[in-house]
């Protein structure tokens, strides 16, 4: 319900913009102020889990949301709906903001829940536990993806906003009573609350770690396309209701990744398998969009979303196994910092270019007769050539990957570790 409610009403507001203004320019400012303020409070968040109890880190978590989700209600109710709508009112950033940190203030749970897989589960099972959590997200995700756009196709954008906050108050209650066994963090010094440098020197501690930790950095950036465009391009495809229920179909492959990974585990060497995944979803995103073709997008969005928990699962268990306990929440933090700020960089400059440069060439300018015959052409090509160059750009970095010192360092110190254990 919690991860229902962090993402739900996030969908219906981002549907509901695109839909009011046809502006790929706010979707992707509405897109990168997400991804950005996650980066900037990932620290915070990761050093105050290490610091608190889990339980309670998840608590402040859903009242922050709680808090932020009534008073967006409180503005929608109150404030005029063409102020809301347009960039530069303050009501429109105002209205974003709440929305925006109530969403946000998931991650802190998020954080103190991969560690607590850590704390909880025995080390050989932490990557079937972990897919089962990316079972959970994606059971909630797809919840969220049908819903949102019914919600906002049929109902309006209040209903949403109703929604969320009988929701939220209601996981809220509900987590009172979900007991955690743990023991007290250890005592602190009290300094900064915002430990970075202890995030570094458990990173730096792990020969090869930080290019893993790049590279999902690297792979957040070229995801900005996504973050930025994916609505407006479904959109241009298909009906917000439709596109709503596809993305609630495309939402199980997220259960399916989870669920094979829970089944059959990662094996003894979830770093290759993170190359190996980070291989097949790129190419996939270089050929979904060769064709306006919903069909096309549907089976290359499913292929991308078993895989990610898959990924994702891998990440985790690779942190887990090789930071301390009593520093995952402060690594997991750092981690989302950088992978989450590499993302905005994209979504910002991304939405512009695509309505100056790219919608063009492929509407009437030059690249209708370059590759117009073959590739299409219209405001829809536009947006697919952009998702098509991303894919060939993520094949080349990950093959690059695969050919550094730093993951031989860190495969090497995978075997070894089987080995040892064996």
């Amino acid at each position: 319900m919690s991860g229902v409610t962090t993402s739900f009403l996030w969908f219906a507001v981002t549907f509901w913009l695109y839909l009011e203004t046809r502006s790929v320019v706010i979707t992707a400012v509405v897109g990168a102020a997400f991804s950005l303020s996650s980066a900037l409070l990932g620290p915070a968040f990761g050093t105050y889990v290490d610091r608190h109890r889990k339980h309670r880190a998840m608590m402040l978590s859903a009242l922050i949301t709680a808090v932020c989700f009534t008073v967006a209600c409180g503005l929608f109710l109150l404030v005029d709906t063409a102020d809301l709508q347009r960039l530069g009112s303050p009501w429109f950033w105002l209205f974003v903001a709440v929305i925006l940190v109530g969403s946000v203030a998931g991650n802190l749970r998020q954080i103190a829940l991969s560690t607590t897989v850590t704390l909880l589960i025995p080390a050989d099972r932490r990557d079937r536990a972990n897919g089962l959590v990316g079972t959970v997200m994606g059971v909630s995700f797809a919840i969220t993806s049908v819903f949102s756009g019914l919600v906002v196709g049929r109902l309006g954008l209040g209903w949403a906003l109703y929604l969320s906050v009988a929701l939220t108050v209601i996981g809220l209650v509900h987590l009172t009573t979900v007991p955690i066994a743990e023991p007290a963090p250890a005592p602190h010094d009290g300094g900064s609350h915002i430990d970075v440098r202890g995030a570094l020197e458990a990173i730096r501690a792990v020969p090869g770690l930080g290019m893993l930790i790049v590279l999902a950095a690297f792979n957040n950036l070229l995801g900005g396309v996504f973050m930025a465009l994916m609505d407006a391009y479904g959109l241009e495809l298909v009906s917000v209701e439709t596109w709503g229920l596809l993305w609630g179909l495309i939402s199980t492959g997220f259960i399916a990744g989870g669920l094979i990974v829970a089944r059959v585990g990662l094996g003894s060497r979830p770093v290759r398998f993170i190359l190996i995944g980070n291989l097949a979803n790129w190419t996939v995103t270089s050929l979904f969009a060769l064709r306006p073709s919903v069909i096309m997008l549907v089976v290359g969005m499913y292929v991308w979303v078993v895989l990610m928990p898959m990924i994702e699962a891998a990440e985790q268990t690779v942190l887990q196994r090789s930071i301390p306990f009593e520093r995952q929440g402060r690594v997991f933090g750092f981690a989302q910092m950088v992978e989450n700020a590499a993302a905005p960089i994209t979504a910002i400059a991304i939405g512009p270019l695509a309505e100056q440069v790219f919608i063009p060439f492929m509407t009437d300018g030059a690249g209708v007769d370059l590759i117009g015959e073959w590739f299409g052409t219209g405001r829809d090509r536009g947006l697919g050539l952009i998702f098509t160059l991303a894919g060939l750009v993520g094949i080349l970095v990950t093959v690059l990957a695969r050919m550094t010192r730093s993951y031989r360092l860190l495969a090497d110190a995978e075997v070894s570790a089987a080995a040892t254990a064996a």
